[in-house]
């Protein structure tokens, strides 16, 4: 049934225990704690936000927020493991050792000609911290999947905007006007994409609309911010999920725009065949809580642009070597001006990538020396990811899996052995195939 409560009116619908499946014993300890010392101060407080969304379709939330009547003040004065943070949001965070209880004041959606709520010219929202009442809070929230509060008074669950019924039928949906919501903080357009993968819901038509043609708008905001983005979207176990998103609505052309060029030049589709297959990897090793590395995912969302401007460079005649370093400087420093991608990520992202032609060599001293590089498991790695675009790695694959195990009896195996330990890499028509995985 379609969700008929205007988005921008609060309308009060209290959906009691027996309605809901959320259970205390589902909640950190130390935000009950935090909620109980509220409301023993005399103060409202809620659970709020994504751990209410994920509590109702049987998720397990790794953040549990807070939102209260309380001022910052307020809370710090109630909490001595309390610190405030913040000057665009002003925020009370309570510190359990190395867990985070994050308390929020609730907020309106209106400028009290305080100075306390301002906004650029363009409607991004550079300043809120003007405190209203839990209605108001409800209304000025992104989503309406996420403006559910779970009290502990009787345990219910309250809703101003529809959104119980919207997770129920896995819908997302903005509040108030898209458009207007967007550019009040374009990277929502981001967090639509990223939150319809992760719950797996689908994105209301008017929330989807304004997308592809706001999506320039994410220029403006902060790199630093964008690469906190991609690792939550990438990082989480959903990250083919968000990149065939990002591809739908037109966001993959401004995150990654050099590499997303080169997707729609590649015409036997091998690049976005390597791609899923390496984000297919990353979200299993998520799944199994093994280690995933920033610089391996973002190596493989900008191998596409890295083969693109390799074979550019190649078509000038520029030495390999040269090239393949040209190349990973070209295409980092370009994607910088969008994500800022530390250096202790870019530099051994450009590692997997200049590694990648090093494992055709045989010659025994340098495979004794790719096998001692401290990048060569993730290269190898990546090796593998590349035979999902093309069959011609399978050979390389072969030799250096043998090479981990018994390095000498891999040469000894590889034709052409001249007797003294060198085997020279067999030799290969150059192909300007680099571009096919």
């Amino acid at each position: 049934m379609p969700n008929d409560t205007p988005s921008d009116t609060p309308v009060l619908r209290t959906i009691p225990r027996e309605q809901h499946p959320i259970s205390r014993k589902d909640i950190s300890p130390n935000a009950l704690r935090v909620l109980y010392r509220l409301r023993e101060g005399g103060h409202e407080a809620y659970l709020v936000g994504g751990a209410v969304r994920d509590l109702l379709v049987g998720g397990s939330p790794k953040d549990f927020d807070i939102a209260t009547g309380a001022t910052p003040e307020e809370v710090k004065a109630l909490f001595r493991n309390c610190r405030l943070i913040g000057r665009r949001f002003r925020l009370a965070h309570v510190v359990f050792g190395r867990e985070i209880i994050e308390v929020a004041t609730f907020r309106a959606n209106v400028d009290d000609g305080s100075g306390d709520r301002q906004t650029h010219e363009d409607g991004r929202l550079l300043r809120d911290n003007v405190y209203g009442t839990v209605e108001d809070d409800a209304v000025r929230r992104d989503f309406t999947a996420n403006a559910l509060y779970y009290t502990i008074e009787d345990f219910s669950v309250r809703d101003y905007v529809g959104g119980f019924e919207d997770v129920s039928n896995r819908v997302l949906r903005l509040i108030g006007d898209p458009e207007t919501r967007y550019r009040e903080d374009p990277v929502r357009m981001l967090r639509a994409a990223r939150l319809a993968a992760k719950l797996d819901f689908s994105i209301e038509p008017a929330t989807a609309a304004p997308i592809r043609e706001l999506a320039p708008l994410l220029s403006e905001a902060a790199p630093a911010r964008l690469f906190e983005e991609c690792l939550k979207m990438f990082l989480s176990g959903h990250g083919v999920a968000s990149f065939e998103g990002l591809e739908c609505h037109g966001l993959l052309d401004v995150m990654l725009p050099e590499a997303a060029a080169a997707l729609k030049a590649n015409r036997s589709g091998a690049l976005r065949t390597v791609v899923l297959e390496g984000l297919r990897g990353t979200d299993r090793r998520v799944a199994a809580d093994e280690p995933v590395s920033p610089a391996f995912l973002f190596a493989l969302l900008l191998w596409p642009a890295y083969c693109r401007t390799l074979m550019t460079l190649q078509a000038q005649d520029v030495p390999a070597a040269d090239a393949q370093r040209r190349a990973a400087d070209r295409v980092t420093v370009h994607e910088l001006a969008t994500i800022a991608v530390p250096r202790r990520f870019s530099i051994p992202m450009q590692e997997i990538w200049l590694l990648q032609s090093r494992f055709g060599l045989r010659q025994r001293k340098r495979v004794m020396r790719m096998l001692a590089h401290p990048r060569f498991r993730a290269a190898f790695d990546f090796l593998q990811v590349r035979q999902a675009g093309s069959d011609e790695h399978a050979g390389d694959i072969a030799f250096w899996r043998e090479a981990q195990l018994d390095p000498d009896m891999a040469i000894a195996h590889t034709p052409q052995d001249e007797g003294d330990g060198s085997v020279p890499a067999p030799r290969r028509r150059r192909r300007r195939s680099t571009a096919t995985g």
